[in-house]
């Protein structure tokens, strides 16, 4: 009778194959990080709206949010710019009224919680991201 087990070389083909899927796993999660690195860049951005919007409401006070699309950046109240990934496409719709300048705008959010309104958008590697600022009630959504 023979006994119950494993060859060598039964094991060394299994290990063989192990490796090679080690050896190809990380090819796999850098194609994934691109995107999961942007989507985190949208609820950076979306995460400063949503705290200039209180900072609003709390201080009875109306609050800017400057975004530099040609910079990639993002300030609120003229306070350090956040800036975005190289890599990352900016755009800005917003109230004609809040535009600064080529390239730069505002959204402003008001003592009541409401704003002027408008959209960030986040493109990179075929993927986009829409930060929505609702107008009437301030609130901050992302789209992809």
């Amino acid at each position: 009778m023979r006994d119950r087990g494993f060859t060598l070389i039964e094991l060394l083909v299994v290990l063989t194959i192990m490796g090679l899927m080690m050896a190809l796993a990380p090819a796999a999660f850098e194609r994934a990080l691109p995107g999961l690195a942007h989507k985190s860049a949208a609820r950076d951005v979306a995460a400063s709206l949503r705290q200039a919007r209180g900072r609003a409401i709390r201080g009875n006070r109306e609050v800017a949010v400057i975004v530099d699309v040609d910079e990639r950046t993002l300030s609120t109240d003229g306070g350090t710019p956040k800036r975005l990934d190289d890599d990352l496409a900016v755009s800005l719709v917003t109230g004609r009224s809040e535009l600064l300048a080529d390239g730069t705008g505002r959204i402003r959010f008001f003592p009541d919680g409401t704003s002027t309104g408008g959209r960030i958008t986040l493109a990179g590697n075929g993927r986009e991201y829409h930060v929505l600022i609702d107008w009437l009630t301030g609130g901050v959504t992302i789209r992809d």
